[in-house]
């Protein structure tokens, strides 16, 4: 892709992973409203994917049937690892998201989630031959995978994969030198590679918009005016060698802000920096749960067991401290929502097999069953 494109794209991409909802069902017409003032602004990438429920058909409501097809770029996945038995099963995944979108063809299409056990399905369903067929085709402008785990895996996948255009990455100032999602690791191996990047959870799952007190007093204190969030954003965006920065909008109001700030920027300042190193040694201080609310561990549980509700309920009360306040969340994000208890876990570990962040969940639902208090 030759680098002017990359620039005409903008540093800023909408994430529909977590679209504004009116009840159980996506909010068409408030996203209609962003879209439109995303286009406005001049920024044209749009990331969805065959696993966000809705997210695709959303898109086609609110942005495919509304605009010419020159006018945007849309991005979708495939997630062989989702319950995949057969080549053409992952294929199919690519033909529902034609359908579901109406979109013709994307202009970049991802194998998803790649690193650990996953990369083995997309090896063995020769999808990597695949991908480039249907380049070749004209359904897909750009090939490339989104990734979550080490550096040394990705610099193997990328050596043995240059044919690949792009690679997406987890990038946020909290995970920069985490030993778990190692963020910056895989940012200079992608770097090394001459690979462009385009970023995913740059607010991680939310988390970064709402910093706990001490986080937010560090960033509030050095600019009063500017939202949590706008710090996280532009950290990202001001890598260099990046596409493009995900940021899983779900609301007008978050829109607009966004907006506020990516519109020209141009990058950070020294002080900048400096004010963000202060944030990340502080939020370093506070044992959260690494959950961003992805969700891919409830696509593999057998007892459908409420494994990111639970988790944002233990962050709640290791950040405010408020027992009962963290309790009535659990109750609302699992029990109303339908979803299995803590207590049902039966630690079969399959849901660690697919967690992008490498977390011990049965180990660490077993410690909320027991610090929430939750009863059968």
């Amino acid at each position: 892709m030759p680098e002017n494109e990359f620039d005409m794209i903008g540093k800023l991409g909408f994430g529909l992973m977590r679209l504004p909802k009116q009840g159980e069902d996506i909010d068409i017409e408030q996203t209609k409203q962003m879209v439109d003032m995303f286009l406005d602004a001049g920024f044209t990438y749009f990331d969805t994917a065959w696993a966000y429920k809705g997210s695709e058909d959303a898109i086609r409501q609110a942005l495919v049937e509304r605009y010419p097809r020159e006018r945007y770029r849309l991005a979708t996945k495939c997630a062989a690892w989702i319950d995949c038995k057969t080549r053409d099963d992952a294929i199919a995944q690519f033909e529902t998201s034609l359908e579901r979108t109406g979109a013709g063809y994307f202009d970049f299409y991802l194998l998803h989630n790649l690193g650990e056990h996953r990369t083995a399905l997309f090896d063995e369903f020769g999808l990597w031959d695949w991908i480039l067929e249907q380049k070749a085709s004209g359904r897909i402008k750009h090939a490339g995978f989104s990734f979550h785990s080490t550096p040394e895996e990705l610099d193997a996948l990328l050596t043995a994969h240059p044919e690949m255009e792009f690679v997406q990455l987890q990038i946020n100032y909290a995970d920069w030198e985490n030993p778990s999602v190692q963020s910056r690791g895989c940012y200079e191996v992608a770097r090394a590679h001459n690979m462009p990047i385009v970023i995913m959870e740059p607010v991680k799952g939310g988390m970064l918009a709402d910093p706990p007190e001490s986080v937010a007093r560090v960033l509030h204190d050095a600019e009063p005016e500017s939202s949590a969030a706008s710090w996280a954003v532009r950290f990202a965006a001001s890598l260099p060698g990046v596409i493009t920065v995900l940021s899983g909008m779900s609301s007008v109001e978050q829109m607009a802000d966004n907006l506020s700030y990516m519109k020209g920027f141009t990058g950070l300042s020294d002080a900048e920096r400096t004010t963000l190193d202060k944030a990340r040694a502080e939020l370093a201080r506070i044992p959260l749960i690494p959950c961003t609310a992805c969700n891919y561990c409830a696509k593999v549980c057998p007892m459908g067991v409420g494994i990111s509700g639970t988790f944002m309920a233990m962050n709640m009360l290791t950040l405010y401290g408020d027992l009962k306040k963290a309790q009535d969340e659990e109750a609302w994000l699992v029990g109303k929502h339908g979803h299995k208890r803590a207590t049902s876990c039966i630690a079969c570990a399959a849901c660690e097999q697919a967690c992008p962040q490498h977390i011990k969940i049965p180990d660490e639902l077993a410690r909320c069953v027991k610090t929430l208090g939750i009863a059968e």
